[in-house]
């Protein structure tokens, strides 16, 4: 949604235009359609080997051979750089500066929207500034965060969400792979996760996230729910989302099984029976 707004610095990026925003967004968009359509299991959003481009995409991604501007579906040659939702261009996009990525953005995006462990609120009287003085700019932008990380208040949440962003640091602001970063100097993709698992790129953040599929398929599935009830969830709401997913597991976490879960859930019956009533009163 946020893609028809992403700005992008002209003289940094070049190549970014309207025709590339139309096509990020187009990928994403067939992309989830077919996962949904042919009932795939959640998971694959993740890990799929598969994409769709057309020529002007195919040609900012480095996949040869297509042709035209209909978007068509093609089996990656790069998975391991271009698999699965992760590394859709447009993501990359949304989740950067116009003139630089953001670590930050990227690894909260991926909390709170696969792994559910939104972040809490910041409080009102910390400073989310990065340090903009000429000394800083000379720095990486992993040295500056730890300057950050450096208020307790920061740091509970920040070691959480930077070692995911920098595992997608190989894509720029606008979601091309890149060797170098801002600063031409290597690109700094490693980090820890709190468990121990090290990461050092999309592939093996890609891994870790598949090891947390439970929580990814729950997150869907919460999604999913709240837009079916119409409302946020509540506390009383978490056993349905467990009960279903848990009976989800056994068929892969197929869509239409978390769909019928949802559907068949007494919190969506009693919607559907207080509309028909409210219909009837009319």
């Amino acid at each position: 949604r946020l893609l028809p707004e992403k700005l992008a610095d002209p003289l940094k990026y070049p190549d970014f235009d309207d025709s590339l925003l139309d096509a990020y967004q187009q990928e994403t968009e067939m992309f989830v359609a077919y996962n949904l359509r042919e009932d795939r299991p959640i998971p694959e959003l993740l890990s799929a080997d598969y994409t769709f481009v057309n020529e002007r995409l195919a040609r900012f991604y480095g996949i040869p051979g297509v042709y035209g501007s209909r978007p068509r579906r093609v089996t990656l040659p790069n998975p391991d750089q271009r698999g699965g939702l992760l590394a859709h261009g447009g993501l990359m996009a949304i989740t950067a500066y116009p003139d630089r990525t953001s670590p930050v953005l990227r690894g909260k995006w991926l909390l709170d929207n696969i792994l559910g462990a939104n972040p809490a609120p910041l409080p009102a009287n910390v400073d989310t500034s990065l340090d903009q003085s000429r000394e800083a700019e000379a720095l990486g932008i992993r040295e500056r965060l730890e300057r950050h990380r450096e208020d307790p208040l920061c740091a509970s949440c920040h070691t959480l969400m930077d070692p995911l962003g920098f595992a997608l640091e190989e894509f720029d602001a606008v979601g091309a792979w890149r060797d170098t970063d801002e600063t031409g100097g290597p690109v700094d993709n490693v980090g820890t996760w709190p468990s121990g698992v090290e990461l050092n790129g999309v592939a093996s953040l890609r891994t870790l996230l598949l090891d947390y599929d439970d929580q990814f398929v729950r997150t869907v599935t919460e999604k999913l729910m709240s837009y079916a009830l119409g409302r946020p969830l509540e506390y009383f709401d978490q056993p349905t989302v467990r009960q279903i997913v848990r009976d989800a597991e056994a068929g892969g976490y197929r869509w239409s099984s978390i769909v019928l879960g949802i559907t068949r859930s007494a919190a969506f019956l009693m919607r559907r029976s207080v509309e028909a009533q409210s219909v009837g009163a009319q």
